[in-house]
This record gives structure tokens, C-alpha cells and sequence, in this order.
């Protein structure tokens, strides 16, 4: 179907102008606990090696299927991406593709592609190459569960010339103009496809971003080098050619306190995994640390309905309103650590604070329960036909204590939690057949499309596993054809409200990620989704 240029960019600025007027009404600016970020003093100087911690390693870093915070840090870094999004405002901006246009129904994209932009390989990032990456996605499955859900009801994919390439969708996707600047939809070199999943996984890829992969170890870490000859860094960044760093080198440190002496001693450069107990130690000259919260989906207990117990909303409801989340965040979190307010983050486009109807209220939980028929017994559990109102909640995640803390206040309303620690592969093996109660996370995606993602019915080895559509459903399915601001926030609002209100979403904090780094740092951020930007980071010595 030919685009009308000018409808289709005005639908564009529409979602554009959407994201920033909804981003401009939230709470996303850096804070530091300890020292703020350090002002470069002087040009930034290319060269040296910057050594990064993270706290757990997934065994994937292709970023076309890497979901986890840690992995992302360093498969974003390898990729270049069709648009950038600003992180201030919102905004959709060219990156790879130079131009845009969106129809007005947004069911279709066309993309035109800067010249002169290449794959590590050599191979030249054209049309062709760009469906190729999306029809490899779509393969990949379940395997790209980030990639795939944001290439959903997908009909198409038209090399119109070497440099433009439209994308339709069978049903409306305003979304996806928001995934093209993700990591998820990365561009990786058309022979990437070709190799195994295994292997991708394994770091076996060829990217278009700023570094390539040098080598990689499980629970070990992975070594990135710079990328001779990049220049097509997104306008979003402070510079556009190569990067200013040799190479970057992530260690495995799993223990909170090892990362913190390591970064006492200069083992390390920089790390997110600082406790925040331990923050207080590096309020120095000699360290720095930017705080941003994570859009997106908030760490949320998510409750398998396909359990019978949990079918019951009553029961839901019951434990959504006997969490204590301003004890949670004022006892356990960081000083920029927020409890949550709703489904989603105040980073998030579209975030509305609903925190009248997430309220703290043990005595409307108690009575819910005793209205469903649940009696406490002789040590303070509810039961109900011989059966205890019990649960075991199945996580990979610290810090432990944040789920430590709600199994106490569950208690006091008779619902015994019981917490299962795991590793990340056994967690997603449980949640892939089902054998759970409770799972425990949240979703990081600057997109209130995040909520479909997380909390469909059409997903029956979902998050929630909701075993039929609702009127949930149907909010969460028009949100995501609307184009106008206004109309698409009062959806988000009801979908959200209605989430809350049949206990689907059990919201507990707000994630927010805190870079903590050697002064000898410069220039190491954020994107707009809260992940770690290593394109304008330099040392100075």
C-alpha cells in the first residue's frame, strides 16, 4: 500500500509527540547517593580498557535474545539500531534509518537507510539485511521473546530498493516504531543468521554497533573491542565516530560485597551491582554514581492463574493490598528506589501515578480472604478445606530481602510465601512448564506496550498464565493501534486500573539502575531504556 508522505509523518510526529508529552510529566532525571556524575574536564581521549562487573551471567550475549539486565549491558553495545529514542523526551529519532514514514493506521513503516553504514564483516547494512534480521527474529521464536512479541501480527517485509524497506503489520502496531530503537531489534550481519542459536548465544555474532565481540566465557566474562571504522553514532550520543575505548572487559562478580571491594581496589572500573548499603562508601571524589529508573513493567510477584488458589482474584487482591511497599523501599532499597505506584515505572511514556489504588490495607485483605472462605488456623496460615493458603514464590533476583520482607507481611494476613532460590535457567524452565506459583521480576521496555508483553491472556505460557481473555485483553490490544496522545493515554490508564483491580499486576518497587564508577570514568550512561551506554565512555588518567 503506497504511503501518503504527509500523513505518515504526521503520524510518526504523533507518536513522537506522544512519547514526549507523557515523559515530560514523570519523574526521569539522575540522581546520585553518592557523588553525581563527573563533568569531563577536557576533550575525552581515546584508548584503554575499561573493566566492568556484573552479578550474574544468563549464558547469552546475542542481543537479539538476551533478556536479562547484565547480558543486555553488553550485547547493546554491539549493535546499531534503526532509530534512537531520546531518553529525556521520549522522542524517535534516525539512527541506521536516516528517515521514517508511519501510515496512518500505523500497520505499516517504511525505513530509509543511511548511506555508507556497515557490519563488522564488511557487509553493507542495506534493505535486504534489515529483513533478513527481522525474518531471522520471527525464527528464533521464543528463543527472542523481547524481538519476536514486537514483531507480532508481523505480514510482511518489502526490500523496496537497496536503501528502503517497509515493514507491515496485519493489525495496528504503534509500538513498533518505539522497538525499531531497541537492542531486541539490533541489526546483526546477515551471516549471524545463519548460525545456530547456540552459537549466537555463545557470542558467535557479527554486529553494526560501536564494539564487537572478542571473546566470551560463561560465568566468566566477555572482552569488547572497539570497532575500527564506526561513524554512524545515533544523535542521542555526543559524538558519532568510534569509540573512544580500547575495549571493555566484563567480569563475572556474583557476591554484592566482592564487587564493592572490587571496586574499592580498582579492580574493577565500574559496576551496577553496588548494595545499597555499601553506597554510602563510595561518596568520595575518588567515585561517582547516576541513578535512572528502569521504564517499563515494575518488579511485580506474578501470579500463575492457572493454580487453582490463584484463579480466585479475591486471593490476588488479598496479597496485592497486604504488601507494605513504602516499608519494602524505606527499609531494604536505596534512596532513589521508589515503591511502586503502578503496573508501570514514572520513566515509562505513558506513566500515570495510581497509587490511591495500590494502597497498603491488611484489614481489606484480611476480609477478602475471609469472604473466599479462607480461616486462619492454629499457626496463624489460613486454611480452607484441609488445603494451607500457601505459596512458593520461585526467583533468581536479589536482593533476597526485598521478598524476605513480603513473606512477612504476607503472614500477617495468614498467607504463608515461601521463597525458592534458583538459578536463571531453572527459573525460566519452571516458568516454561508451568510448575510455579509465584514468579518474581519485572520487564524494562520504554513502552507501555510493555503491559501486553507481560500480562496478555494470548499468551498461555505468559508471565500470569490467564487461562481467558478479559476486558484487560481488549484494553491492553487497543492501546496498541492508537496513534493520538491523548486517546492512547486514557487506554493505558484503564488497562493499568483494570489490572490493579483484579489483582493481575502485583506491583511491588520500582527498579531503578545506578551506575557506580571510578572517577577515572567519563561519559558512561544511560539510553532511554535505563541500559548502559558505553559508546561516549573514555578514561582519563
Amino acid at each position: 500500500m503506497p504511503l501518503l508522505r504527509t500523513r505518515s509523518r504526521a503520524a510518526a510526529a504523533a507518536l513522537a509527540a506522544a512519547a514526549t508529552a507523557a515523559l515530560l510529566l514523570t519523574s526521569c532525571s539522575s540522581t546520585a547517593p553518592g557523588g553525581s556524575s563527573p563533568t569531563p574536564s577536557g576533550e575525552p581521549v581515546a584508548g584503554g580498557e575499561l573493566t566492568f562487573a556484573i552479578s550474574v551471567d544468563s549464558q547469552c550475549i546475542d542481543p537479539q535474545q538476551v533478556g536479562n539486565n547484565d547480558a543486555i549491558a553488553i550485547a547493546r553495545q554491539t549493535v546499531a539500531s534503526l532509530t534512537t529514542q531520546d531518553p529525556d523526551t521520549g522522542e524517535i529519532l534516525p539512527w541506521l534509518a536516516e528517515d521514517f514514514e508511519v501510515n496512518a493506521d500505523a500497520t505499516s513503516f517504511t525505513f530509509t537507510l543511511r548511506d555508507g553504514a556497515t557490519y563488522a564483516d564488511g557487509a553493507p547494512i542495506d534493505a535486504a539485511s534489515v529483513k533478513t534480521n527481522f525474518e531471522a527474529i520471527v525464527a528464533l521464536g521464543a528463543k527472542a521473546s523481547l524481538g519476536s512479541s514486537y514483531l507480532a501480527d508481523l505480514a510482511g517485509i518489502e526490500v523496496v530498493d537497496d536503501s528502503t524497506v517497509t515493514i507491515t503489520f496485519s493489525a495496528p502496531s504503534a509500538q513498533f516504531l518505539q522497538a525499531t530503537s531497541t537492542f531486541s531489534l539490533g541489526l546483526l550481519s546477515p551471516a549471524t543468521a545463519a548460525v545456530s542459536q547456540a552459537d549466537r548465544c555463545r557470542g558467535d555474532v557479527i554486529g553494526s554497533g560501536p564494539f564487537s565481540v572478542e571473546s566470551y566465557t560463561p560465568n566468566e566474562g566477555a572482552k569488547l573491542v572497539r570497532r575500527e571504522g564506526y561513524a554512524w553514532g545515533p544523535s542521542t550520543n555526543a559524538h558519532t565516530g568510534e569509540a573512544y575505548l580500547d575495549a571493555i572487559d566484563y567480569v563475572v562478580v556474583p557476591e554484592a560485597g566482592n564487587r564493592t571491594g572490587s571496586l574499592q581496589s580498582g579492580q574493577i572500573d565500574a559496576t551496577t551491582g553496588i548494595s545499597a548499603t555499601d553506597a554510602v562508601l563510595f561518596e568520595s571524589a575518588d567515585f561517582w554514581s547516576e541513578n535512572r529508573a528502569n521504564p517499563g513493567v515494575v518488579y511485580n510477584l506474578y501470579a500463575n492463574q492457572s493454580m487453582p488458589k490463584l484463579a480466585d482474584e479475591d486471593v490476588r487482591l488479598a496479597i496485592q493490598k497486604g504488601i507494605d511497599r513504602d516499608e519494602i523501599t524505606a527499609t531494604l532499597l536505596g534512596p532513589d528506589d521508589e515503591p511502586a505506584v503502578s503496573p508501570l515505572s514514572s520513566t515509562t511514556p505513558y506513566f500515570t501515578d495510581l497509587s490511591d489504588e495500590l494502597t497498603f490495607d491488611p484489614d481489606a485483605a484480611a476480609d477478602l480472604l475471609d469472604g473466599a472462605g479462607w480461616t486462619v488456623g492454629s499457626d496463624g496460615i489460613r486454611e480452607k478445606d484441609g488445603e494451607k493458603l500457601s505459596f512458593l514464590v520461585t526467583y533468581w533476583q536479589s536482593p533476597k530481602e526485598v521478598l524476605e520482607l513480603v513473606q512477612q507481611q504476607l503472614r500477617a494476613i495468614g498467607v504463608d510465601l515461601q521463597l525458592k532460590f534458583a538459578s536463571f535457567a531453572d527459573v525460566q524452565a519452571a516458568n516454561a512448564d508451568g510448575t510455579y506459583d509465584f514468579s518474581y521480576g519485572n520487564l524494562t521496555r520504554s513502552d507501555p506496550d510493555v503491559l501486553r508483553t507481560v500480562f496478555t491472556a494470548d499468551n498461555p505460557a505468559g508471565n500470569t498464565r490467564r487461562p481467558e481473555r478479559t476486558v484487560i485483553d481488549d484494553l491492553l490490544d487497543e492501546q496498541s493501534s492508537i496513534i493520538d496522545a491523548t486517546e492512547r493515554q486514557r487506554v493505558v490508564d484503564e488497562a493499568a486500573r483494570a489490572l490493579i483491580a483484579d489483582g493481575t499486576t502485583i506491583p511491588i518497587y520500582q527498579l531503578s539502575t545506578t551506575i557506580t564508577a571510578s572517577s577515572r570514568v567519563r561519559g558512561l550512561t544511560f539510553e532511554a531504556s535505563s541500559r548502559l551506554d558505553f559508546y561516549d565512555a573514555w578514561i582519563a588518567e
